[in-house]
């Protein structure tokens, strides 16, 4: 089974990830290779947060490797928080304050249309690999559910009606944003790994 890097010391992004990859790879996340460095993500789009971190393992551990960056756009605040889903409430906010804020942001808003969206930046051989994935969705106005992390309590795909945090870990990551472009990334691993 072909061993994997994935740039990631959230363990629940790992987690979910291992679960749709479980079939063909192994994946390892940071602290595995012993990296247990917060990789700054100083880029200004999901592609370039997502390639310095794919970058930063391969320059400093010598393996191929994979690495993410997601984000939640709201429509109604011009797509935000975007790039800075993880800190909108602040660079050390925990998922809890960063749904305070996107609440309070959406209070008195009607169009609340958003989406999830994940890039995956894949460096093999030398070379380097882009992969999206996008669900579309609403942001609903209180907190439903316990699963999940971030913002999927607060966040219902178009076709549902659960929010990814009602939703059980196997519907979430068959539908999810993260799903399709790890999917993307499996199927090119297949036929180029």
């Amino acid at each position: 089974m072909k061993k994997l890097v994935f740039a990631t010391n959230n363990p629940h992004k790992l987690e979910e990830v291992r679960a749709i990859l479980q079939q063909k790879f192994e994946v390892a996340g940071l602290a595995d290779i012993g990296c247990h460095k917060e990789i700054p993500e100083t880029g200004t789009t999901l592609e370039e947060n997502a390639s310095i971190k794919s970058h930063y393992v391969v320059n400093q551990y010598q393996t191929d490797c994979f690495a993410d960056d997601t984000g939640l756009e709201v429509d109604a605040l011009d797509g935000k928080p975007g790039v800075y889903s993880a800190r909108y409430a602040g660079e050390n906010a925990s998922y809890e304050q960063n749904v305070d804020k996107l609440l309070q942001q959406m209070e008195g808003i009607d169009k609340r249309k958003a989406r999830f969206r994940t890039v995956v930046s894949l460096v093999m051989e030398g070379k380097e690999y882009l992969f999206e994935g996008a669900i579309e969705g609403k942001i609903i106005h209180e907190r439903k559910g316990s699963g999940g992390f971030g913002y999927d309590p607060v966040f219902v795909p178009d076709g549902y009606t659960q929010t990814f945090a009602e939703m059980n870990a196997n519907m979430k990551n068959s539908i999810s944003h993260r799903a399709k472009a790890i999917q993307k990334l499996a199927d090119f691993l297949l036929h180029n790994g």
